[in-house]
């Protein structure tokens, strides 16, 4: 059991419980509970070969949403850790943020928002919290992993409070406005500190390994970054110490400094900005009026320029272009195969078609949930022949 948390973190043996109540475990705290149940999932597995940047068979070495959930995990660990903050808890959202994302990424969810534009849209976060609560069949009492309601809301509300006055506007989908009808998630408040490291880690995360990730790619070099400005120091420091190194040392060595002043950055600033806004509860928390857990003005300026950079020399890079047209046509022409011939649609799936009147949604869930190469393999034998 945690026993050194401060009085804003979340503590397992406080938690508002789960939808279907069950008894604790013996030596196991709810959150340690919820993390063997993240991580056993299929939707968890299934992140192995689902696209971070690269598609899963251009590299063995670029990201995956697996190794990305991974080390956003391990960031999310550390600054919980100096926060006194539950590191089980951070951990848990930390390795389900992703769980909802499509084959081919950003460009898979755009292809399904748009095929769901009259029944609903599409959106990996909600899609997240669909699979946490439904999709994942595996007890006999319940669908979904019945997670605690600190996790539920950790992965809903990371990015923050979703209606409201410190919503950011943004249309919130049914799914999640369903299941707050059913289990109450407070989606005009701010979420955990817990779930705010979680958000922040990701932010560090991928911006720090996509440079690593695009160098290794040979999309832009050292020299390129050097001219763009905004991290000059960290080059300086990487060079004198540098003395001939192989390449692949000093792009790890520069990941590793970008990393390290960040996640110091983040525990700083958060430490003041907790004793600024006298923050002594998890009601202080929710009720602040502002994300607690941030970097200063001067990071916010650096990650903003580091992620400038990555859009303008990587994300829009014909090599990265061409994969996710390529991700892009294969989610397109799969949803109209099977909307069209519901008979290709797997034996275990013809259920949920006749169980839901929306033959889109059936459609939307069973793609959403395919891996890349999975995704790739179906299109090859249903459209390319």
């Amino acid at each position: 059991m945690e026993s050194s948390l401060k009085s804003f973190a979340s503590d397992p043996l406080k938690s508002k419980g789960r939808l279907y109540p069950t008894e604790r475990a013996k030596f196991r705290n709810d959150f340690q509970r919820d993390l063997n149940r993240i991580t056993r999932s299929a939707s968890f597995r299934r992140l192995e070969y689902k696209t971070q940047v690269f598609v899963n068979d251009k590299g063995d070495h670029y990201r995956t949403r697996l190794t990305h959930s991974i080390e956003v995990s391990q960031i999310g660990q550390s600054i919980a850790s100096a926060l006194g903050l539950s590191v089980d808890l951070t951990e848990v959202i930390c390795l389900s943020h992703d769980l909802g994302h499509p084959p081919f990424g950003h460009a898979g969810e755009e292809v399904l928002d748009q095929k769901m534009s009259l029944h609903g849209g599409f959106d990996h976060n909600a899609n997240s919290l669909k699979l946490v609560t439904e999709q994942e069949e595996r007890y006999f009492d319940f669908d979904g992993l019945n997670l605690t309601w600190e996790s539920l809301e950790g992965i809903v509300k990371h990015n923050g409070p979703l209606i409201g006055k410190y919503s950011k506007g943004k249309k919130v989908s049914k799914i999640i406005l369903d299941f707050n009808d059913k289990f109450d998630l407070h989606l005009d408040k701010f979420a955990s500190l817990e779930a705010q490291v979680a958000a922040i880690a990701d932010d560090i995360a991928y911006n720090a390994h996509d440079l690593e990730d695009g160098m290794r790619a040979g999309l832009f070099t050292i020299n390129d970054i050097r001219n763009a400005g905004f991290m000059n120091n960290i080059l300086d420091e990487v060079e004198e110490r540098a003395n001939g190194a192989e390449i692949q040392r000093v792009i790890h060595e520069i990941l590793r400094r970008v990393t390290d002043q960040l996640v110091d950055d983040v525990i700083g600033n958060s430490l003041n900005n907790i004793r600024n806004l006298k923050i002594m509860s998890i009601d202080d928390v929710s009720n602040a009026g502002q994300t607690i857990v941030s970097f200063t003005s001067k990071k916010t300026e650096f990650i903003n320029s580091l992620k400038k950079f990555l859009f303008e020399n990587m994300y829009k890079h014909s090599y990265v272009n061409r994969m996710t047209y390529r991700g892009r046509k294969i989610v397109s022409e799969l949803f109209d195969v099977y909307l069209k011939n519901v008979e290709c649609i797997p034996a275990n799936w013809q259920s949920k078609i006749r169980e839901k009147s929306d033959l889109h949604l059936v459609v939307c869930d069973y793609i959403a949930g395919m891996t890349d190469r999975f995704a790739v393999k179906e299109h090859e034998y249903l459209c390319n022949f």
